[in-house]
């Protein structure tokens, strides 16, 4: 997270959403198959991003009028929990004024607007706009720069970095795995200062400072003794690979060869699940705004492959379940965008899709075209390896007590 901060808010920087503290960085289109900056890219949403600062005070957060068009605004701490969401499922489509509040603030904000207190300074925004394809984009710039931050004080945000690295360049992901245990528990002290740990917490926390690791303390690796330090590197190193390890097999529930992690957003004490996300990708929606899916496998168990054709079959009464909208998006074996003639990396139900006579929907999903009668419901695929994956938003109550689940994926040739 404050890795990832650093890289995105130095002044220089080039990664894809830098801006300043405390304002945002709205990304004007959605990828295509030449971009590879992040996996598992989406085509549904335009990204609203933003670094906060709340040590200095409150900063408002305006939201403009979206009628018609869902939005969400996840509210993420230092531990990358999502602690707040304003969006159309929660707070609806009128205009809104927020106030984002650090650990500790007292004061009067003004008329009008809501107080969010942040257990955290140290905030991210990863907002996402539904955009309805290029032809929407005007539209939705339109709502985007209605998302505005001011911050209520005269105060500056800090811009010291504290210890430890500022790389532009390298991926904040491999910067944490290079991290030495000095360095990792250095920032770690420092950080914790501005951005405390939760009540339930209490018992690591305990034990962290048993190895020196004190909120707000200078940390000393110098006085440990060299068994100690060889304990503790051996230690961060053990942990690095089991969070490798879980990132590589998120826990999920599996159902016909769909893969469905219902526990994102909000960790609890599941610190391994926590880190192991944040590695894959930071940023993760609570379930309840959006939930995905992921298959690699056919109705037959056998790993999904452009050599073959599938379908995808949604009877009349069992089209994904939501308030907003689905997607099926088409992924290579190194999940990014697939090149193809349509240019086409994502179906879902705000295309001109053909349904059968009976209501029901048959999505093909293939390297070659089944025709140009059938493409309104191909999704092309590779000629190698390849994963597909839905994305619900707002999902249905059915889908969040794991009662309706997205059926399999047939070979048909």
């Amino acid at each position: 997270m404050e890795l990832t901060r650093r890289q995105m808010t130095t002044p220089g920087s080039s990664a894809l959403g830098s801006a300043p503290l405390n304002s945002f960085a709205h990304l004007p289109f959605t990828p295509d198959a030449s971009f590879e900056g992040v996996v598992s890219p989406n085509a549904d949403t335009l990204y609203s991003m933003a670094w906060l600062d709340l040590s200095a005070g409150p900063v408002r957060l305006s939201v403009a009028a979206t009628p018609g068009r869902y939005f969400l605004l996840p509210l993420y701490d230092a531990w990358t929990n999502v602690f707040a969401c304003p969006g159309t499922r929660t707070t609806g489509s009128g205009a809104r004024e927020f106030a984002l509040v650090g650990p500790g603030w007292q004061g009067e904000l003004p008329e009008g607007v809501e107080r969010i207190d942040a257990p955290t300074s140290l905030t991210a925004i990863v907002g996402r706009t539904q955009v309805n394809g290029e032809r929407d984009y005007p539209a939705v710039h339109a709502v985007q720069a209605g998302y505005r931050l001011t911050p209520l004080t005269d105060a500056p945000a800090s811009t010291a970095a504290g210890p430890g690295p500022v790389d532009l360049v390298t991926a904040p992901v491999d910067q944490a795995a290079a991290l030495d245990a000095a360095t990792f528990f250095t920032m770690t002290a420092h950080l914790m200062a501005d951005n405390p740990a939760k009540p339930e917490d209490a018992p690591v926390v305990e034990r962290m400072a048993l190895l020196g690791v004190v909120p707000g303390r200078p940390y000393d690796w110098d006085a440990l003794s060299p068994e100690a330090q060889r304990a503790i590197a051996e230690g961060a190193a053990e942990g690095l690979a089991r969070v490798r390890s879980a990132g590589r097999t998120p826990l999920a529930e599996v159902h016909d060869g769909w893969m469905t992690p219902y526990d994102l957003g909000s960790y609890g004490t599941d610190y391994l699940q926590r880190a192991a996300i944040t590695a894959v990708g930071l940023g993760a929606n609570l379930p309840q705004d959006a939930l995905y899916s992921l298959c690699r496998a056919d109705a037959d168990h056998q790993p999904l492959h452009g050599s073959n054709r599938y379908q995808l079959r949604f009877e009349a009464d069992n089209l994904p379940p939501v308030n907003a909208f689905w997607s099926l998006t088409m992924y290579n074996d190194r999940q990014f965008f697939v090149d193809n003639a349509i240019n086409r990396y994502a179906i879902g139900d705000r295309d001109a899709l053909e349904f059968r006579s009976d209501g029901s929907l048959t999505l093909l999903i293939q390297h070659a075209s089944p025709g140009a009668h059938l493409e309104s419901n191909w999704l092309p695929a590779p000629e190698g390896s390849f994963n597909v994956m839905l994305r619900m938003f707002w999902p249905r109550p059915e889908v969040l007590e794991r009662t309706w689940h997205t059926p399999a994926l047939r070979r048909i040739g």
